[in-house]
């Protein structure tokens, strides 16, 4: 046991004091802080856009001017029109001198209805002439309706939405909102299983092709065992990753909770990330069941890479043969994003407890089902079973891939490697 923790703090430091961990760690830290804090970025950018924009109006019907600006000074902050007696061609040169940003030349078409041409000095895209363009819309369909003898206070409760409640009778169901919550919430933690196990399982199988190629392995296993070998270097390398997660939610957490709120408009801005998924909202068994499958997950595809690894001499050749477990993944995931829209499918529910797709699909229908905890008692047990069972495999085939050089990059050598554990 004592050898299984050198090997296990020897990966771990060796990775962690690496260049492509420190640099993978600062970029995913970075990406954290932009995203957390993304519109505090925005607006630092676009501080110009915070202000009023100045809209010259020239209105050739004389009516529609008092409508529109009604409606812009009801529903826009953003926005200041202006009613202005120049020449069309007077205003456009005032619009280019930066008196104004843009000229609104408003015209009746044949049916008495507003028509509107907006000009700016440079290409004219932005939010708040959309917002202008809505309030035009607005004003037409108030002056349509007086045309047709109609009250707009009827049209208006017409056409608002209608009320529609949607509610579960099983007991203990989630609400609607409830439901959109741990969505976004699965579907994050979704994506950090994903890419943890492709990359820190994939890092195991280049962690052994290397020591291989290098002829270490040589050295190591008269010392050490090669299944105290191959299970110190998962448990180095998942140690390595709940360090470099820890330090990304620590930062991520702070990051949110500290983060200057900019005012009530940007907390509600669809570019902040805070609007995305709620900390503070975040079910403590979710968290809980996160770690348990992560791990889980974990260990499964590690031991599989980790077997595999044992196989190949040089790190192109890792690639190659880690091919299928990586693709094995990429169906668990696929297969857990479109569960997201509909969790209780009978598919997902069978994916649930097949051992390779179990982490991320048993997750995800705890994350937003309430399915008895026998079922997932039951996931977690078929999951454990399936690990141990490649454990034994892997531990044997590794014993004898480690010993393996030349041509090693087919299956064929799985018989190869455990007939030299027998020697």
């Amino acid at each position: 046991m004592n050898k299984l923790w050198i090997v296990m703090l020897h990966t771990y430091k060796t990775r962690i004091r690496s260049k492509a961990f420190i640099l993978t760690t600062v970029a995913s830290l970075l990406l954290i802080l932009g995203l957390t804090n993304m519109q505090t970025i925005v607006n630092t950018f676009n501080g110009d856009d915070e202000d009023k924009k100045q809209v010259a109006v020239l209105d050739e019907s004389g009516s529609f001017y008092e409508l529109l600006k009604q409606q812009v000074d009801a529903t826009s902050d953003n926005v200041e029109l202006t009613k202005i007696n120049q020449s069309e061609q007077e205003a456009e040169e005032s619009v280019m001198d930066g008196g104004y940003d843009a000229l609104l030349y408003l015209v009746k078409n044949e049916e008495g209805l507003p028509e509107g041409v907006l000009k700016t000095a440079t290409v004219p895209e932005a939010g708040w002439i959309s917002n202008i363009e809505n309030n035009l819309q607005q004003t037409k369909v108030m002056i349509a309706t007086q045309q047709l003898g109609v009250d707009p206070a009827e049209l208006t409760s017409l056409y608002e939405p209608v009320s529609f409640e949607k509610a579960s009778l099983a007991e203990g169901a989630k609400t609607e909102e409830e439901l959109n919550q741990a969505r976004s919430i699965v579907y994050v933690l979704l994506f950090v299983i994903y890419f943890a196990v492709i990359f820190y399982g994939s890092m195991i199988a280049t962690e052994v092709a290397t020591e291989k190629s290098s002829r270490v392995m040589e050295i190591l296993i008269s010392s050490v065992t090669p299944v105290k070998q191959m299970f110190g270097k998962i448990f180095g390398i998942a140690l390595l990753g709940m360090t470099q997660f820890f330090l990304i939610f620590l930062v991520g957490f702070l990051s949110i909770k500290y983060a200057p709120s900019g005012g009530e408009e940007s907390t509600q801005s669809p570019a902040d990330f805070t609007s995305f998924i709620q900390i503070d909202q975040l079910p403590i068994s979710t968290v809980v069941y996160a770690i348990i499958f992560f791990l889980l997950g974990f260990l499964l595809y590690a031991t599989l890479l980790a077997m595999l690894g044992s196989l190949v001499n040089k790190v192109e050749e890792a690639n190659q043969v880690i091919t299928p477990v990586i693709l094995i993944i990429v169906v668990a995931f696929m297969g857990a994003m479109s569960g997201l829209g509909n969790p209780e499918a009978g598919f997902v529910a069978v994916m649930s407890y097949i051992p390779f797709f179990t982490p991320m699909i048993m997750f995800l229908r705890v994350g937003m089902l309430n399915i008895p905890a026998w079922e997932v008692m039951l996931g977690i047990l078929i999951l454990i079973v399936t690990i141990g069972v490649f454990a034994v495999i892997a531990a044997k085939v590794y014993r004898g891939g480690v010993l393996m050089y030349g041509n090693a990059t087919s299956f064929k050598n799985f018989k190869k490697a455990i007939q030299l554990t027998k020697k």
